[in-house]
């Protein structure tokens, strides 16, 4: 079964489910992916992450059962998922700018969310380069924070932002002084963990220093990153997501590899001196296996 048939039956089965409990690891599951990519891949083909589009798309049917009076506003919010009318109200506000109380007023205006399809149109892109490596097991260490996609996708980069400023950033990156790792060739990288295990679809972000394995870290938590086959992408830092949206939207889907399970992304920052920091060279590295 092909990748966009798969994806097509996980939305159907969100579709099916708006008004019943609908878990990530049962959607992954239908798409016959892990929990990580398809949070990857939804993300990348439909700028929304998995979760935003279950609350958008169940507050969509919520406000057409108002119009048409299917019930009152306790009855509708539990419909759909929401322990109480004010939890619904809150979030109702936030997708359609009026109270559910105001829904037929003759002035009302509603948003509506449509479901999404599976394949999209092209995005343009008529190429992009990489390289199939291997790469043995590795140590990081760094600041490591758990983050559910959602949060990840709305406050990742200002926090990280926030750290690489701090004296405690400064500290870690001085245990190298900026030297390449011994093996990644990087002073520098993100390393993102995924929890296929945890109930909260968590993933562990890393931004951190490859470190040799007899290396004294001292207080430092250690990573270890598996050994493992990569996809390897170069773009520059201000490319790096538009980069990594492209290999979940449409590279995964025109060659004959999947994601590997568990293992982490990396990005691997490589600065040039004297140069802007959205010029600062990034390379992806995604784990892949063959298809079966």
């Amino acid at each position: 079964m092909g990748w966009s048939k798969r994806m097509n039956l996980a939305v159907d089965y969100i579709e099916e489910n708006l008004n019943s409990v609908i878990t990530l690891e049962d959607v992954a599951k239908i798409a016959c992916c892990s929990k990580y990519h398809f949070h990857r891949v939804f993300f990348s083909c439909f700028n929304v992450t998995f979760a935003e589009y279950v609350r958008r798309r169940r507050l969509t049917l919520a406000a057409a059962d108002l119009v048409s009076e299917k019930g009152r506003v306790v009855d509708i919010a539990l419909e759909y998922g929401y322990g109480s009318p004010n939890a619904f109200t809150r979030a109702f506000r936030n997708v359609h700018g009026i109270n559910p109380s105001d829904v037929l007023s003759s002035r009302a205006k509603l948003t509506a969310y449509n479901r999404v399809f599976f394949p999209l149109e092209k995005t343009g892109v008529e190429k992009m380069d990489y390289k199939i490596v291997k790469r043995p097991s590795f140590k990081v260490i760094g600041k490591s924070k758990n983050f559910t996609f959602d949060d990840f996708v709305k406050n990742g980069s200002r926090y990280w932002k926030g750290y690489v400023t701090s004296d405690s950033y400064k500290k870690l990156y001085q245990l190298t002084n900026g030297k390449p790792g011994p093996l990644t060739g990087a002073p520098l990288l993100s390393v993102y963990l995924p929890k296929e295990n945890s109930k909260k679809d968590e993933m562990t972000d890393v931004l951190g220093l490859e470190v040799p394995s007899d290396m004294d870290t001292g207080k430092h938590k250690v990573h270890t990153v598996p050994a493992a086959t990569y996809a390897e992408f170069d773009c520059t830092y201000k490319t790096a997501m538009k980069t990594n949206r492209y290999i979940y939207r449409e590279w995964f889907s025109s060659v004959g590899y999947e994601r590997d399970g568990n293992k982490p992304d990396i990005a691997a920052y490589f600065p040039i001196a004297f140069r802007p920091m959205g010029e600062m060279g990034v390379r992806w590295w995604i784990p892949v296996v063959k298809k079966k």
